[in-house]
């Protein structure tokens, strides 16, 4: 849909872009600017910048950007029109609807409706005649009425046809039900249920949408659970099981596990703090997500193998963002779901004591290296402290560094010097390494060897330069445009990516419309607004402006009358001479 100008002009003076960033992100106050660590990457040092003045943020680290709107498009996982109509809502606006395409906003918003049917189907059929057998079952788990009805659980009949037909009747179209992949499409075309005789899980986000669904068989028949797959409304990889609650009751600490009847045990224990994921490993997009909504983790998965590996690979995911981390093994094997039902009344108690008594995540991974090694045998001694020297050299905090060196020497009678004296060769052996990648992200930028947005830089990357530092300055200073547009086509751009960025800022000028960032944000990717918003960045306010424009003009026109490699190849000798007297003629 196409929102009016007035309204976006209305709302971006309403949507102060650190208000709205400060509300995910703790910002400081660094110069002219705002700055933090980056909700969408780990990060140990702020690199992520907000420019109040300008409207805009960038992160020098991963490179994203944009102005207020890309923000909670990418934080929120929303399409343009959402983020508007989100940030609308915050402001106390109300989005003009005018005429709504059949775009993905509106098939996003059909696929929500369905889901939420189809929840409200599932949870009907648990209380028929027909799912007698799932709730027996749920009930046989140890979940109380209030528990089932807390998480809206169901059950999806044996039948493959309840549900379409159900939804069909209520107005979805097959296209819609295959899209929010509530139905699978067989040969002939038709669609039939994703989901059959199992216990139902309904994902619901953090704004009460029902993005998807679990489901669980109630056999041994493969998969044991099975998920809604990737659609427009649903991402595995961001999403958290029950975080829509979880949230409220974080006090600072999230516990989070491996599936769903863990996440629901503990609730009704009275652990409202935990969360899952959703049948993946953790990723770093719900390691970013956490990290909003708490300041400690505590691992408690599986004790099997699967589990203690799952375990280190979050740990290596959350360690970077600088969430505390604890972990939690249940005793004898089980899981935080069995652990209730075999202590009953006196679960609750008993798992607190286990929160209570649980280690960090450096303590966990020492132990692990620990049973892998006799320490009695010399050799395997001295391998263990090898390696455990390496884990330590790890860390950041030189204090945490010295509390776990000492503990090794008092443990294995070894002097202690001996394994700061290793901690210190393999921190250095990390310093040089971090240095060299740091060394060649560098190279890599100045020569514009990896900018996927504009890849025609690395060929013409003095004219590239003087176009990227033009933008910034039409876009931080408008009112210089009247006097510079009129001075330079578009077509004395080099590269495709700029040119296109000049010619909608100057056809928006020649409208009468404002052209900052959140102005355009509507005409241009995700990544694209990024790469504008690192334009932006890389080139501070300058302080007599037209005079640089006129630099940076006189840099384009040289660079436009300049032969391209590909061109002097294919040149005849008068032209190759007419070139170098001009390029003799410019050094005088």
């Amino acid at each position: 849909m196409a929102i009016p100008e007035e309204f976006i002009q209305e709302l971006k003076s309403r949507a102060d872009i650190a208000d709205v960033v400060g509300s995910y992100v703790k910002l400081k106050k660094v110069g002219r600017n705002l700055m933090g660590l980056c909700p969408f990457h780990n990060e140990k040092s702020p690199s992520f910048s907000v420019s109040s003045e300008n409207g805009f943020f960038h992160c020098f680290g991963c490179g994203v950007g944009g102005d207020v709107i890309t923000f909670i498009k990418q934080i929120e996982n929303l399409d343009y029109v959402d983020a508007v109509r989100f940030l609308a809502q915050r402001a106390g606006m109300t989005v003009p609807e005018g005429n709504r395409n059949d775009g993905l906003t509106q098939l996003r918003s059909r696929i929500y409706e369905a889901n939420r049917e189809a929840a409200r189907f599932y949870h009907k059929q648990l209380y028929s005649p027909e799912g007698r057998e799932a709730l027996a079952y749920l009930r046989g788990r140890q979940l109380t009425e209030k528990t089932i009805i807390h998480f809206g659980l169901g059950y999806s009949p044996k039948s493959r046809f309840e549900l379409v037909n159900h939804l069909k009747a209520k107005g979805f179209t097959n296209n819609e039900l295959i899209q929010a992949n509530l139905a699978n499409q067989s040969q002939r075309g038709n669609p039939f249920d994703r989901f059959s005789d199992r216990v139902m899980f309904p994902i619901i986000d953090l704004r009460g949408n029902v993005i998807g669904f679990g489901g669980r068989i109630m056999t041994d028949i493969k998969p044991k659970y099975l998920n809604t797959a990737e659609t427009p409304a649903f991402n595995k990889s961001r999403n958290l099981f029950a975080l829509q609650f979880a949230k409220n009751k974080a006090n600072g600490q999230l516990i989070l596990v491996e599936g769903y009847m863990d996440v629901i045990a503990l609730h009704q224990a009275g652990f409202e703090n935990a969360v899952a994921t959703l049948g993946t490993a953790l990723t770093q997009e719900q390691a970013t997500v956490i990290k909003r909504y708490c300041d400690e983790v505590v691992l408690c998965y599986d004790a099997d193998e699967a589990g203690q590996k799952a375990t280190t690979r979050a740990i290596s995911i959350l360690r970077p963002t600088g969430i505390n981390i604890k972990v939690v093994t249940v005793p004898s094997g089980k899981d935080p779901d069995e652990f209730m039902k075999s202590y009953g009344d006196q679960g609750p108690g008993r798992f607190r004591m286990l929160l209570e008594k649980s280690g960090n995540d450096v303590e966990f991974r020492l132990n692990k290296l620990r049973s892998r090694y006799n320490t009695d045998i010399t050799e395997q001694r001295v391998e263990f402290l090898t390696q455990a020297a390496r884990l330590i050299a790890g860390l950041d905090n030189s204090i945490e560094m010295d509390i776990y060196i000492s503990r090794l020497a008092s443990e294995l009678n070894v002097e202690k010097s001996a394994i700061k004296q290793q901690v210190r060769r393999f921190s250095r052996q990390h310093f040089r390494e971090a240095s060299q990648r740091e060394q060649r992200e560098i190279r890599a930028q100045m020569s514009a060897d990896h900018d996927r947005i504009n890849q025609e830089k690395r060929y013409h990357l003095r004219a590239a330069n003087a176009e990227e530092a033009l933008l910034a300055l039409l876009m931080t200073n408008p009112d210089i445009a009247a006097r510079i547009f009129p001075k330079l086509p578009a077509e004395q751009f080099m590269t495709s990516f700029n040119r296109k960025v000049y010619d909608t800022l100057k056809r928006r000028f020649d409208n009468g419309f404002d052209f900052t960032l959140t102005d355009i944000s509507g005409e241009f990717s995700n990544e694209e607004i990024s790469s504008i918003a690192g334009i932006l960045a890389s080139h501070p306010r300058e302080n007599h402006p037209e005079t640089a424009a006129s630099e940076y003009i006189q840099v384009l026109q040289e660079e436009s009358q300049r032969l391209t490699p590909e061109q002097l190849a294919q040149a005849d000798d008068a032209t190759i001479l007419e070139q170098l007297k001009m390029l003799k003629e410019k050094k005088k």
